[in-house]
């Protein structure tokens, strides 16, 4: 996993002297000088001159989640009939490593200041550098191209919910205040099987102000252990007497 996360890393820093764009943003009447060409007939502006191909990454939530699931039904979808469905799993994971690990990926996926061909150029050579599979690397460049790829973590999400589905598993999205080892993770694990009746995922995350418990998310229940929880719980109780 160190050597898959450093060559993506590697990567994204490689792009990020492609794609770096410094100018004024703010619209100042000017018409933008002469672009220069990239690797790939890419394109960017030199720095210190207007761009003129912005895109509004700040759209609803729910649009932004209908965005995202009908690219995983057809992600999904082509990958169910090229029998590649292990592969996306492993892709959605390895992104998902990516952008919680790399500023400069998340820098990548929404800042709007990126034009459609720089975009499709960077997102497909960390594509390549993670060694990504055809269908899921040519749906982020299709994504650049159309100017979405903000909404890849919700993609993500919505991809691992159709693959957990199809498997017959459902996903617990755990957080506490310190990492869970491997026992408790699976004594966890054995208690929502029996209350689901399926088999659990754990996505795990870790939230020191918790200072100790769990919560724990399944679906639309959630279950809060956490002592910052029982804390909260009694002040708001002290000021009811108060």
């Amino acid at each position: 996993m160190w050597a898959l996360c450093r060559r993506w890393s590697i990567a994204v820093a490689a792009l990020r002297g492609l794609c770096y764009i410094t100018g004024d943003f703010r619209g100042n009447g000017r018409h933008p000088l002469p672009i220069r060409d990239l690797p790939g007939g890419a394109t960017a502006l030199r720095p210190g001159y207007q761009y003129d191909e912005r895109v509004d990454v700040s759209e609803p939530a729910s649009i932004s989640t209908g965005i995202a699931a009908r690219y995983a039904t057809a992600l999904f979808d082509l990958a169910a009939e090229q029998g590649a469905l292990a592969a996306l799993e492993s892709d959605v994971g390895a992104l998902e490593a990516a952008m919680a690990e790399s500023a400069d990926l998340r820098d990548l996926i929404t800042s709007p200041v990126y034009g459609r061909d720089v975009s499709a150029a960077a997102i497909g050579k960390v594509a390549e550098a993670m060694g990504l599979s055809a269908i899921t690397g040519n749906t982020l460049r299709l994504m650049a191209q159309k100017r979405r790829l903000f909404v890849v973590p919700a993609l993500l999400a919505a991809l691992r919910a159709r693959i957990a589905d199809h498997k017959g598993e459902i996903t617990a999205e755990v957080v506490s205040a310190k990492a869970l080892t491997k026992t408790q993770s699976d004594k966890l694990s054995k208690v929502l099987k029996a209350a689901t009746g399926r088999e659990v995922t754990l996505k795990s995350t870790v939230d020191e102000s918790l200072i100790g418990g769990l919560v724990v998310k399944v679906g639309s229940t959630m279950i809060d252990t956490s002592i910052k929880s029982k804390l909260n719980a009694l002040q708001n109780t002290m000021k009811e007497v108060g």
